[in-house]
């Protein structure tokens, strides 16, 4: 793992913690803790994320914690009627970022919950085109747009999968006011059918990921399932984190180069956009805070372990451990910055 800025403030942050006696209130927690997750499918990147953190959290504070896939809404009701600590949350920027966009039954979790300690981050939001696409880059998708062209991207609205969708537009707009019109949503659901939509000719650009969508970079060109990366949205010092060999036959270096600075999608005319996909803790608001801190504290001495950052690595997760303070700041600083971009491209 890249010794970098980011792992030194958490390393810092985590040696504060353990500096401290460790909370009276470990013994108090629950026994038995539902820790329900923002996705109804038990074989995604949150459910495998959940499942990492809840067994070391399970051995470490002696209670026994399993992963309910209920889905967003269905998660944050459930969360929001326990105060006991019976029941916390494990879920990603979807969890602010849903509010942002509108979404039916989302509120701004900073105010209606405790945003806990972040955990992992997911490294493999990406868009992608077809083998074939006359855009090889995103500068040629941002060119098209400029000189009159449509370009369609096929998201799932209301969250991860459009705020890349968002910052598209939002470039297109800095580099060439007005262009951004031609920068289009095609709605769509799950990744199966972001890809058909490719497929079948209706979209031009896709939201995917590394490891949903690794595999259809490997088919021969003349394949009509083969597809490109043009644009990897973490940030790279995230990546840098990632294994050297990567995924598949894209190793990290390939991925720097689909990344900022080698790709760059601009925020405002100075800085890039980046957006890195944050696993964290959400708990009831008037959960008892020695509760929190208990966890935090479990959280901080798993990491000093190290084995929970082998865990996280092997499955393509980047180990990103913030104790809830910093971590409640950083996501919170993160809901700003995209605030601002789905509201420069809205009306």
């Amino acid at each position: 793992m890249t010794f970098n800025r980011r792992t030194l403030l958490a390393a810092v942050s985590a040696a504060a913690i353990l500096g401290q006696p460790f909370a009276a209130a470990a013994a108090d927690l629950p026994r038995n803790i539902r820790m329900v997750i923002g996705s109804t499918s038990t074989g995604g990147d949150t459910y495998q994320s959940a499942s990492i953190v809840a067994e070391a959290l399970s051995e470490k504070l002696d209670v026994n914690i399993k992963v309910d896939a209920v889905g967003a809404v269905n998660g944050l009701k459930a969360l929001e009627r326990d105060s006991r600590g019976t029941t916390i949350m494990l879920f990603h920027d979807f969890a602010y970022l849903a509010e942002l966009y509108g979404g039916k039954g989302f509120v701004n979790p900073f105010e209606e919950f405790k945003v806990g300690a972040t955990i992992a981050t997911n490294p493999g939001n990406a868009y992608l085109v077809g083998a074939n696409s006359p855009y090889q880059t995103m500068e040629d998708i941002l060119t098209a747009a400029a000189e009159g062209e449509r370009v369609r991207v096929a998201i799932q609205p209301g969250g991860v999968s459009e705020i890349g969708f968002s910052a598209m537009k939002n470039a297109a707009k800095v580099r060439a006011p007005g262009s951004e019109e031609n920068i289009v949503a095609v709605n769509t659901g799950s990744q199966s059918d972001k890809n058909q939509a490719m497929w079948d000719g209706l979209a031009d650009v896709i939201n995917g990921s590394i490891q949903a969508n690794e595999q259809f970079t490997q088919l021969d060109g003349d394949d009509q399932k083969a597809m490109r990366f043009v644009w990897i949205t973490a940030s790279p010092e995230t990546l840098q984190q990632a294994p050297e060999a990567g995924m598949g036959q894209l190793t990290r270096d390939d991925m720097m180069d689909y990344a900022s600075p080698e790709t760059s999608v601009t925020l405002d005319g100075d800085q890039d956009f980046t957006f890195d996909k944050e696993f964290f803790l959400i708990y009831n608001k008037d959960m008892d805070e020695a509760m929190i801190e208990a966890i935090d504290q479990a959280l901080a001495e798993i990491y000093q372990d190290g084995a929970i950052q082998e865990k996280q690595t092997a499955a393509f997760f980047t180990p990103n451990f913030r104790p809830t303070a910093e971590a409640a700041e950083h996501l919170e600083e993160k809901r700003e910055t995209y605030k601002k971009v789905i509201s420069e491209i809205s009306g």
